[in-house]
């Protein structure tokens, strides 16, 4: 599919129990923050857990790829910005980048991802309404 895409930004702000004993954000916890961003995303957008549970449709992730660049730090303010590359098929591309307040990118997410149907355990088409939840114009 040759589409374009929005972005959607998701502000965060580290928090305490975002650090580990390290005292900085564990890889776990950034996919935690992105998992965050995009949920918020597709429900901002009419395709929120109720709308999954419902429809038996609901995204699932296939493959991550993270590239940590700049520390996230505790009590400082940061833009989760995402945006879906391609759809090809069934099989889709997001990019997630986390932004500190100078816009620079301090962790990038690139992951494949598709709609999966939760009855038949297959993944499925792109349906309207799924592609109107990850910013189809």
């Amino acid at each position: 599919m040759s589409q374009k895409f929005i972005s959607f930004q998701y502000p965060i702000t580290i928090l305490e129990h975002h650090l580990d004993t390290f005292g900085h954000v564990n890889n776990a916890t950034y996919l935690a923050l992105f998992e965050e961003a995009r949920w918020e995303f597709i429900t901002s957008r009419g395709f929120g857990l109720d709308m999954v549970q419902k429809s038996g449709l609901g995204p699932v992730i296939l493959e991550i790829n993270l590239k940590f660049v700049k520390e996230l730090r505790l009590r400082q303010k940061f833009v989760i910005d995402s945006q879906n590359l391609s759809y090809d098929k069934k099989i889709a591309v997001l990019r997630q980048d986390i932004l500190n307040e100078a816009g620079e990118i301090c962790c990038a997410a690139k992951m494949t991802y598709a709609l999966f149907d939760t009855k038949q355990r297959r993944l499925v088409a792109p349906t309207p309404e799924w592609l109107r939840a990850i910013g189809a114009e």
